[in-house]
């Protein structure tokens, strides 16, 4: 009998949640709709619409450079638990 009682108790929990269901990936999708700052961003032909040529074109050069002349390292001050 107690074991009858066991195996209902445990089967109740496996009732199916059609309330649940029906709402179920709502929370993602709205997620990610909400990341989205313009949906038709993609139908844009000219993105670059608005930007000075030299301006660009100075400012890709840079990044170029940034790339060949690495940033010079700097050691730090202080070494915490050096032993010294």
């Amino acid at each position: 009998m107690t074991a009858t009682a066991c195996v209902l108790l445990a089967l109740a929990g496996c009732s199916s949640s059609p309330r649940i269901d029906d709402h179920f990936g709502e929370a993602v999708r709205a997620n990610l709709s909400a990341q989205v700052a313009n949906p038709a961003a993609s139908n844009n032909a000219n993105p670059a619409l608005g930007i000075d040529g030299h301006a660009a074109r100075a400012a890709q050069e840079r990044y170029q450079k940034s790339f060949a002349q690495p940033e010079a390292e700097t050691k730090p001050a202080l070494i915490l638990g050096s032993g010294q």
